[in-house]
């Protein structure tokens, strides 16, 4: 971290804590929890902390739902040949995945097409709408893509084929594509409520309104859709929309539906990642451990992969296409570190200075799979907008991905400056882009001027936004369930982070694997051993017998829980010396 953190450390109104204590028969840690983020009136923190599949809004206040489903059912009765263009990464699969399910059940012919990332990049390509046209398409259905592609849809109607859009990326400021149906909550003028969804939630609901149209029985639709929840929470957790509202409960119930697959690739990709039958895992593994390995075909290979994988029946050809996803994974991981280290390290030679407020890194060679990866990391340090290029000097294109930081609109940057890229896209916090390699040193200029014109010194702090005080006597097994109950954790939910102020060190921390380290903390007569992540190099700040205040989160500990020990665990976000009070 490049400077110390900032603590935001709120007061929350003791009086509703207690009546929300009282009328949920909460400890005081999750009641202050609830009214910290706003749900202190009992009713909407029951709700929350119960999440409802019939609380999911009517798919059909989205704007253009009745066009798009009315022209797949022509499309299913008259056998017309359609095909879905995806994404390659989890979100795009994942639609892909149970759109062609869903047809293929009702009776359709579809078939799909998802882009390489190096060969093809990201969108719409009129070359694959040709192809389409040559092989009888004449419904093509976008999946988490195309928001941006006015110009391919147009192409695709002078050849006879409509287009459904299905996406949630932000559109253009212009005009939407001319196609027969646009399904995106952040057009203007949509009325549905829900304006976070994923692509694969944006597919989901087109699923529902689709499943009502053709007419099929209640009870056999609620099934088929709930057996979606599982990867359609997968794509939501890979994809950072907030937890929360309508993505709260596909997640919350997507996960649960996780203890038991019936998919084989299903099955397979969730024992390669570590899980055995029966286990829930969190959004947080879901995230670490689950999505990497879908995302590992399509940013080391081809994510075609990823789809026969969840919709093959032979479970040998499941666990085989699981292994491979896990060795690309392993792949993915040394080539996004050799990477994240040349950049480091040409940071120690010429390091970042006060003057540079947007970051813009770019080399030959460097696997254009992994550097949004990259990116997020250069922000975690640096805490600025970062972008990560790699150069093709064959083409004479640079290609990439950045990301951001909270209060800088990512798009908005690029927006700012179009004339020098062949495509971008993305939203506030990631992008994707192109650009011809000459203009690289001007678009690092360009991108640092306006990121200096729109944050200060201040925007380079990293800050830690606390949601309440606690003393260590408030932990025990009861209370700290009740705070992992407010799960699924992610973008928008996040765990909750407790300040616990003039706590003791007691006994020397203690270093594993080299750079992580356990803290044992005291309060009074009770005491918590934390898990202090990536912590070695600052061990000096919790020597034994120091006063400290720590920011602390809690997880769940399966692994303890199987062995007798505490079902949760103690995490160490960040210290300080103890402040004067």
């Amino acid at each position: 971290m490049a400077a110390p953190a900032r603590w935001l450390i709120p007061e929350v109104d003791a009086h509703r804590v207690r009546l929300l204590s009282e009328e949920l028969r909460l400890h005081g840690p999750a009641a202050r929890v609830l009214v910290a983020r706003g749900y202190g009136d009992p009713e909407q923190a029951r709700q929350f902390l119960a999440p409802s599949l019939d609380s999911m809004h009517d798919p059909l206040l989205m704007k253009g739902m009745r066009e798009a489903v009315a022209r797949l059912v022509r499309a299913i009765r008259d056998r017309e040949q359609i095909l879905l263009y995806g994404d390659y990464d989890v979100d795009g699969t994942s639609s892909v995945i149970i759109l062609k399910k869903t047809l293929e059940l009702a009776g359709g012919r579809a078939g799909f097409h998802v882009p390489h990332r190096i060969r093809d990049g990201y969108g719409m390509r009129p070359e694959v709408i040709e192809e389409a046209s040559r092989d009888g398409v004449t419904l093509i259905v976008s999946v988490d893509t195309g928001i941006r592609a006015a110009n391919v849809v147009d192409h695709a109607r002078t050849l006879g084929i409509d287009v459904i859009v299905t996406d949630h990326h932000l559109p253009e400021e212009t005009a939407l594509p001319a196609a027969a149906a646009v399904l995106n909550p952040n057009q203007p003028g949509c009325p549905y409520p829900e304006k976070s969804l994923c692509g694969a939630g944006v597919a989901l609901k087109l699923v529902q309104a689709l499943l009502e149209a053709l007419e099929w029985p209640r009870e056999r639709a609620r099934r088929l859709v709930e057996s979606f929840l599982k990867i359609v929470a997968i794509a939501t957790v890979a994809d950072v929309v907030p937890l929360s509202g309508e993505n709260r409960v596909i997640v919350k119930h997507g996960l649960e539906g996780l203890r038991e697959l019936r998919n084989p690739g299903l099955r397979a990709l969730m024992r390669v990642a570590g899980f055995n039958p029966g286990d829930r895992p969190t959004a947080g593994q879901v995230a670490f451990r689950v999505a990497p390995r879908i995302n590992a075909a399509g940013r080391m290979d081809s994510a075609a992969e990823v789809i026969e994988l969840f919709l093959t029946s032979d479970g040998q050809r499941a666990s085989d296409i699981a292994e491979r996803l896990n060795d690309l994974n392993r792949e993915r991981q040394q080539t996004e570190e050799e990477i994240r280290r040349a950049i480091f390290e040409s940071c120690i030679e010429t390091p970042v200075g006060a003057s540079e407020a947007g970051l813009v890194f770019s080399a030959p060679g460097w696997h254009r799979g992994v550097v949004g990866i990259v990116a997020s990391r250069v922000v975690d340090f640096y805490h600025r907008p970062a972008i990560v290029l790699s150069e093709d000097t064959e083409r004479g294109e640079a290609s990439g991905s950045g990301r951001s930081i909270r209060g800088f609109h990512l798009l908005e940057a690029l927006e700012a400056m179009p004339e020098l890229f062949i495509r971008f896209g993305g939203h506030r916090q990631a992008v994707g882009l192109t650009l011809p390699m000459e203009r690289v040193g001007e678009f690092r200029r360009r991108f640092n001027d306006y990121a200096a014109a729109r944050l200060s010194a201040d925007d380079f702090v990293p800050e830690f936004e606390a949601d309440a005080r606690l003393s260590l006597t408030e932990v025990n097994d009861e209370s700290i369930a009740q705070v992992l109950s407010l799960a699924p954790f992610g973008h928008g939910n996040p765990a909750p982070l407790f300040a616990v102020e003039g706590a003791e060190v007691a006994g020397e921390p203690l270093v594993w694997k080299e750079k992580h380290a356990r803290v044992r903390l005291r309060q009074g007569p009770r005491g918590v051993t934390a898990k202090a992540w990536n912590f070695a190099g600052r061990i000096a700040e919790t020597q034994a017998g120091a006063a400290v205040d720590a920011l602390l989160y809690f997880e769940e500990d399966n692994y303890g829980a199987n062995r007798g020990f505490a079902p949760w665990g103690a995490c160490l976000k960040d210290v300080r010396p103890a402040q004067a009070r």
